[in-house]
């Protein structure tokens, strides 16, 4: 895939996740994003119960890429191919299990996903990457917030994960 519509590449934040068979598709996942974006840097693996539903536990992470592509195209011509690839369904269901999902969480510098400031599972391995990132509504940065969500709450759990984000 061409990846040259802009001159200088933006730094991108994805956020992954996964609840069906985790161990093998974000391993997955990240092989097919390393095919056709440049992977700078993959987050630890945090393990978190099922948010809005009674189903398996979550395993998820965050990746440093680098691309020319915009963030439509990120997200229609690398991201939703990769999911459907895995065996992503959509349905109307927003909690409902699933083999892969990827998001844009930061893309440029600039906050898409306001998950970042509410959620563990995002700010967590988020912060890892991106500890410095400030919500420019309270001053909090990401750091700041990865600590607050996780603070006293036994439900997030960094797992071993290997993960190689080598291209093949």
């Amino acid at each position: 895939m061409s990846d040259q519509n802009n001159e200088q590449p933006d730094l991108i934040l994805i956020g992954i996740g996964s609840n069906l068979d985790p161990e093998i598709n974000i391993p997955k996942a990240l092989q097919l994003l390393s095919a056709q974006v440049s992977v700078l840097q993959v987050a630890s693996i945090w393990k978190t119960p099922a948010v809005g539903s009674e189903g398996p536990d979550y395993l998820n992470s965050a990746i440093l890429i680098e691309s020319r592509l915009t963030q439509g195209q990120l997200k229609s011509l690398v991201l939703t191919k990769i999911e459907k690839e895995l065996g992503r369904v959509r349905s109307t269901n927003k909690n409902a299990d699933r083999t892969i999902d990827l998001d844009v969480l930061i893309f440029d510098g600039t906050c898409l996903d306001e998950d970042l400031w509410s959620r563990a599972y995002v700010a967590v391995p988020a912060a890892e990457i991106y500890p410095d990132c400030i919500n420019l509504r309270s001053g909090e940065t990401l750091l700041q917030a990865s600590k607050r969500l996780s603070y006293g709450e036994n439900n997030i759990k960094r797992v071993d994960l290997f993960i190689n984000s080598q291209k093949n």
